[in-house]
């Protein structure tokens, strides 16, 4: 997370509280938590994910073209070519790579503070618009089919591939594209089911018929 968007604070030691009131508290609590749920699972966040990945993936292509370039070199020259490739698919991988750890790191930390803030209190009508099931699904279902499309990569595409029409090269390229959209869809999934299991247990179900008034079970 950059410095011109930092993460809300937790909230302070029980020794430091200092709220006059407990709607004072439920104010700051609800600004923090919507704020964090935003940064955690906005579809501003899922479009990063993918645009960080698809440079990863990138860089791989262009590792795994060097590879092809290996593999049917016919003189020095052709070497000093793919060594060149390599390198370009490596600037693209390790920079992405990075962003993709800070962006793990960083949801962990989001996550750790909502739920540090939704342990305060309870606010049962302030926290149902915290469930978000559009989000969820909006996180879930693409990423499900990429973890389907990833998978098929990995295993169907070496399953058939034939001597003579298919490299070595081809096939790890493949194999490799399918692992980073496999883990790309399985973080988003995890993502997803994370948030729903979170504010399920933030806000249960209410029995039929009943209503929610001032926060409270009637």
């Amino acid at each position: 997370m950059s410095r011109r968007n930092p993460l809300p604070p937790p909230p302070p030691p029980v020794e430091m509280r200092a709220w006059p009131d407990r709607e004072a508290l439920l104010a700051d609590r609800a600004r923090a938590m919507g704020e964090l749920s935003r940064l955690s699972i906005g579809v501003p966040h899922l479009v990063l994910l993918w645009l960080t990945v698809a440079g990863f993936a990138v860089g791989w292509g262009l590792v795994g073209a060097a590879l092809k370039i290996f593999e049917d070199a016919i003189d020095p020259l052709s070497y000093v070519g793919g060594a060149l490739v390599a390198c370009m698919g490596a600037a693209c991988m390790i920079p992405t790579g990075f962003v993709i750890v800070i962006g793990i790191r960083r949801d962990m930390r989001v996550s750790e503070r909502l739920r540090q803030w939704s342990s305060l209190d309870r606010d049962a009508v302030g926290d149902a618009r915290l469930r978000s099931p559009g989000l969820s699904l909006c996180w879930f279902v693409p990423s499900f089919l990429l973890c389907a499309l990833g998978l098929w990569m990995c295993f169907a595409i070496p399953a058939t591939a034939q001597p003579g029409r298919e490299t070595y090269s081809d096939v790890a390229l493949a194999m490799g594209l399918g692992f980073i959209i496999w883990l790309t869809g399985l973080l988003g999934v995890a993502k997803a089911v994370s948030h729903y299991r979170w504010a399920v247990r933030l806000v249960p179900r209410l029995p039929a018929g009943a209503e929610v008034l001032d926060g409270a079970h009637r």
